[in-house]
């Protein structure tokens, strides 16, 4: 699939604070709230059964966008649709099959 080019906004994040937030998504990953969160094993994006172990966690606004490592920005997503979305915004991206 060719690359998409987006006229979407795009906040400058310097490295410092990249780092600061994954290291908040790593301990959201390890908390009971991320694992309540996969266990229906069901992709947010394309709704697919893929199983809890196949879930990865996506922020709905990346990183890179000015998103944050918090509960409000992040969903389980399928590997396959998180890959495809990568630095997009939910409006400028369509999940497959929805």
């Amino acid at each position: 699939m060719a690359e998409r080019t987006t006229p979407g906004f795009l906040v400058e994040v310097d490295e410092a604070t990249l780092k600061r937030e994954r290291a908040k998504a790593r301990e959201l990953r390890a908390s009971p709230w991320w694992k309540r969160k996969r266990a229906a094993g069901v992709c947010h994006w394309c709704g697919r059964e893929v199983g809890a172990a196949a879930l990865t966690m996506d922020h709905v606004v990346p990183l890179v966008r000015g998103g944050r490592s918090t509960k409000g920005n992040v969903v389980p997503a399928c590997k396959p649709c998180n890959d495809e979305k990568k630095y997009s915004l939910p409006t400028e991206w369509t999940p497959p099959g929805r």
